[in-house]
């Protein structure tokens, strides 16, 4: 019998990706299946983007290329930073990853271990407790309550600290919730956390090209009284619809850069050159497909927050940010999952339980609206009978 080290024995995994293989094993059985479960953009990568990586290819960048990535692209990550946040960061602090998850894995890494704690959001991406728990931390969860708007507490976070905290996890625009922390919020919590100089901050800002009605995303990268234990996670795949290219990036405070550098040369060795040089055409290229494809789903978000407060005992308020809606189905009778499992083999509508994303997830499901204005309104009616006809059971 082949024994794996304990560790392994406590690695969680993302339940997006179970649900969407079950969507997938649906469909080939010939079912009619609506995914509002997977966060990715069902809008095509822009062509200029596509275009910029065949280039790369026609032109011979085949090789290797350094573990940080390419400097062309880290000059062109730190221009955007400075477009979007008016921040100057030096393209020698900006490591290329294949893709988001990739930075959490290296930050969770550096300061997770036996005896330590580290808080993150909750609800809120389930990679998060996943690796705060293999590497044997103690995952303490941060309460995002709807009554704030799925904000964080800048108050509650900070209560939590402790003398083995290590590390904080903040999440804005938030996955699953799309809640959107205001700046008084965050100035706040940085403010706060002048009295603990050794507490890191891992900003996941993925989504932060995405809010509406007016919102404003503020980054931590303004911040200079914290830059020095900051790690900045950003990436392409849903701004720029690049899911499958896995492409992401991030900014490291510089006592903590090499050691990232070190882990992408023990794990990964470097990112593929033709997606790094499609990465630099998407972030110095036109914006204008950004804008259209927020637009989009503007307009998706409409008829998905109309559409299921129009159903039987459940309530959701507007997300600011993202392109997730984080209903409340409390009221309904059903427990989260047991409700998206039963839309999903019954209904047709593949969504996610709240539970998926933390003990505070409970009472929530979590729909995608990056899926076409179509489908969202045909889930919703698939939704509506369900729910009109179908009792807990």
């Amino acid at each position: 019998m082949l024994h794996t080290v304990p560790a392994f024995g406590r690695i969680g995994e993302e339940n997006a990706f179970a649900v969407l293989a079950r969507a997938n094993a649906l469909a080939a059985e010939g079912r009619d299946i609506i995914n509002l479960g997977i966060g990715q953009p069902d809008l095509p990568t822009p062509p200029h983007i596509v275009e910029a990586a065949i280039k790369a290819l026609r032109d011979g960048h085949h090789g290797y290329t350094p573990a940080v990535g390419i400097l062309p692209l880290r000059e062109a990550v730190a221009r955007d930073i400075h477009r979007r946040h008016g921040v100057e960061v030096s393209p020698d602090s900006v490591l290329i990853v294949p893709g988001g998850k990739v930075t959490m894995f290296m930050a969770i890494l550096m300061f997770g271990a036996p005896g330590a704690e580290i808080l993150y959001p909750d609800p809120g991406f389930p990679i998060y407790r996943s690796m705060i728990e293999f590497t044997g931390a103690t995952p303490v969860p941060v309460p995002i309550r709807e009554d704030n708007g799925f904000a964080f507490s800048a108050e509650e976070t900070l209560g939590l600290i402790t003398e083995r905290t290590r590390l904080l996890i903040v999440n804005s625009p938030a996955n699953p919730t799309g809640g959107v922390t205001p700046k008084a919020e965050i100035d706040a919590l940085v403010a706060g956390l002048a009295a603990h100089p050794d507490v890191a901050v891992l900003s996941d800002e993925i989504y932060g090209t995405m809010t509406y009605d007016g919102e404003a995303h503020h980054s931590l990268l303004a911040y200079p009284e914290i830059r020095d234990r900051l790690i900045y996670l950003d990436g392409a795949s849903k701004t720029y619809a690049m899911t499958g290219w896995r492409l992401g990036w991030s900014v490291w405070p510089k006592p903590l850069y090499d050691a990232a550098r070190k882990l992408a040369v023990n794990s990964h060795s470097c990112v593929n050159a033709a997606t790094q040089w499609a990465g630099v055409s998407a972030l110095d290229g036109p914006q204008d497909c950004v804008a259209e494809m927020v637009a989009e789903f503007d307009k998706r978000r409409a008829i998905v927050v109309q559409g299921l407060n129009d159903l039987p005992n459940v309530s959701c308020i507007a997300p600011k940010g993202a392109f997730y809606a984080f209903p409340n189905v409390s009221r309904t009778g059903w427990k989260a999952k047991q409700l998206a499992s039963t839309l999903l083999e019954e209904a047709g509508v593949a969504v996610i339980g709240g539970p998926d994303f933390g003990v505070h997830g409970e009472g929530y499901i979590r729909l995608s609206y990056a899926n076409s204005a179509e489908n969202i309104r045909r889930a919703l009616e698939r939704m509506q009978a369900f729910l009109a006809e179908r009792r807990p059971g």
